[in-house]
Order: C-alpha cells, then sequence, then structure tokens
C-alpha cells in the first residue's frame, strides 16, 4: 500500500518566516496557525489559546481545525499551518523524508490505568457476535485514511490477537463524523477512538464497548508536535515559545484531569474552555464529566515517547505505506525536549 502526496502541494509556501526577536521571544508581527482537530486529546491547544500562553511567549496564534492527520501535516508542509499536534501519519512521513516537516516533541499516550482509546463494535455487530477484539476476523474497522493512527491501532489489536490485519477490512472514510455516522448505523462493524468521542456514542446508545486500546497498545504515543522543517531549523526561538506555551498549558490539563490536583473551580474553569471546542452541542456538565472520565494523559513538556514513534516508524515502513530509505534524523528533531 503507498500513498502518493502531491509533491507541488507539498512542498510550496515554504519561505522566511520572519521571526524578529523582542526581549528573548518571537515579535508578534504574523499570525501562526496551529492545526488541531476537534477532539478533547487538543485540549491544551485550547487552553493556551483562551488563556493567552501563546501570547505570553510572543506568538499570535489563531486555530486551524482539520478533520484528520494527513492534511494537518500538508498544512503544515506548505505553509497553512505553523504548528500541529496530531498522529504519526504515513503522509507526515513522507513528507518528512521530503525535508518538509519535523516532529519535536509528544502529546497524548496511552497509559496503563486510564481510559485511553475506546474499541467500539456497531449495535449491529455486537447484537451478532463482535463482543470482543477477538472476534475482529472478517469485519470491517474504520479509519480515516491509510497510515492514520487508527490503521496502526488496529495493527496493534490485530497482532495482539493473533489475526492478521488483511483479515480485517479497513474502511477509510476520511473524516471523523464519517466514521461515526458509519458505525451508528452500522455499515462499519468496529471502531477504536478517543473516549470523548466513544463515550458521547455510548451515552447515546448508538455502538458498544468492547475493549481498551491500552490493552494492546500500552505506552503507544498516539499524537505528536510537528513544525516545518524550516521552522524546527531556522526559527527556534519561534519552536521554543510554542513549545513553552504548549507545555503551560499540558500542564494544566494534567493537574485538573488526569492527576486530579486542581480546585473544583479550576477544573470547571478548564472544562468550560474545552467546551467551547469539544462536544459544545451537549450540556456543559455532560461534556464536563465526560472530559473527566476518558481524560487521557499528555505529556509533560511535549516529551517524545522516541521508542513508541520509532516502532511506528518501522511498522510504516513494513507496511510498504513509506520508503524503508527514510531515517530517525530526517523525521525528528529531539533538541526541543526531553526523549522518553
Amino acid at each position: 500500500m503507498t500513498l502518493t502526496l502531491n509533491r507541488r502541494q507539498a512542498l510550496i509556501g515554504m519561505g522566511a518566516v520572519g521571526a524578529a526577536t523582542a526581549f528573548g521571544m518571537p515579535a508578534r508581527a504574523a499570525t501562526r496557525n496551529l492545526a488541531v482537530l476537534h477532539l478533547a486529546s487538543h485540549a491544551p491547544s485550547f487552553i493556551a489559546y483562551e488563556r493567552g500562553y501563546y501570547k505570553e511567549v510572543g506568538l499570535d496564534i489563531d486555530l486551524k481545525f482539520f478533520e484528520a492527520a494527513q492534511p494537518m501535516a500538508v498544512a503544515i508542509a506548505s505553509g497553512d499551518a505553523d504548528f500541529g499536534v496530531t498522529a504519526m501519519s504515513g503522509g507526515l512521513i513522507s513528507l518528512a523524508q521530503k525535508d518538509a516537516v519535523k516532529v519535536i516533541g509528544g502529546a497524548l499516550t496511552e497509559e496503563k490505568g486510564t481510559v485511553g482509546a475506546i474499541i467500539l463494535a456497531s449495535n449491529k455487530a455486537y447484537d451478532a457476535g463482535l463482543t470482543d477484539p477477538s472476534k475482529l476476523a472478517g469485519k470491517s474497522f474504520g479509519i480515516t485514511t491509510a497510515g492514520s493512527s487508527f490503521h496502526f491501532m488496529i495493527h496493534k489489536i490485530a497482532q495482539a490477537n493473533n489475526i492478521k490485519l488483511s483479515d480485517i477490512q479497513l474502511r477509510p472514510l476520511q473524516k471523523l463524523g464519517a466514521i461515526v455516522g458509519a458505525l451508528s448505523t452500522g455499515q462499519i462493524d468496529a471502531w477504536a477512538i478517543q473516549p470523548n468521542v466513544a463515550k458521547q456514542m455510548l451515552r447515546e446508545g448508538a455502538a458498544k464497548q468492547i475493549g481498551l486500546v491500552s490493552d494492546y497498545a500500552p505506552n503507544y504515543q498516539v499524537t505528536t508536535a510537528f513544525t516545518s522543517t524550516k521552522n524546527a531549523k531556522n526559527e527556534r526561538e519561534l519552536t521554543e515559545a510554542f513549545v513553552k506555551a504548549y507545555s503551560k498549558a499540558i500542564a494544566d490539563y494534567n493537574a485538573a484531569f488526569v492527576d486530579n490536583k486542581a480546585a473544583d473551580a479550576e477544573r470547571d474553569d478548564l472544562a468550560k474552555i474545552v467546551h467551547k471546542y469539544v462536544e459544545s452541542d451537549s450540556p456543559f456538565e455532560t461534556a464536563k464529566q465526560n472530559l473527566i472520565d476518558g481524560a487521557m494523559r499528555i505529556n509533560n513538556g511535549l516529551a517524545l515517547s522516541l521508542g513508541s514513534c520509532v516502532e511506528q516508524l518501522e511498522w510504516f515502513k513494513s507496511e510498504g505505506m513509506v520508503k524503508e530509505a527514510i531515517t530517525n534524523e530526517q523525521l525528528f528533531d529531539t533538541s526541543y525536549v526531553k526523549t522518553i
């Protein structure tokens, strides 16, 4: 399976950014776009934006919303966005090989003891016997695109259950909303998704829970922080400022929702921020409880679980989705954060 990317689309727009500095911080002359999804895993993106953490470090950040990981990588490469936080995809890796993007940190992670991504079955498939991931052979599984995090998750689930991935029908549906609709109506049999989406579907009776991804992929680095190679190499103060602001928001998020160290008023304030962007069509109290119940750890300081990321890279190579020649050095710039 090979992903084909438009080279012109991937490489244009790499002109000068002009990050002049003042008092050791990047000037706010230019607005920077942060690529995001409407998911709770992007909570620090919203917290840093609403609490002014980007402005504190001299950045004028706008949020640019996407429906899947791969278009985010293309946006970074083309200059339509400056930073992104999402899963490593085949597209991102291929763009890194073309010297267009760099992974500079790690974000969401699967951790034993937290709920993590939930494996769901459609009501139709569940009633027909799909009550456990070990029964996925011959069933269909929703993904956004080939080489997405959903593709890697089903690989790990299948591997742990001694199922050939070729025995599971992968259904690329491009957008999260399309997968939600397909699972709800029984057009696909199964999916795995972050808990804020999964729990809403469970609450509405649209699907059944049959497992947890953390049982099959503990310590999986689900999402990474990345930027253009130009920013990583030539705009160090700009990139360091982003990491600093984002890390401050991660600390707020983990304290409130993962480690339960924040006061109730602080947790409510943060939940209200996230509610503006995630489950905004649900009552606040419902969305807040869903956020609390489904919180996944985001690595403090955007620390990068390098071993997990290298495992993913090697899997992409083995599946023929990226070229064998790509090196760790082409994909990762580990100079910005701690590696774990």
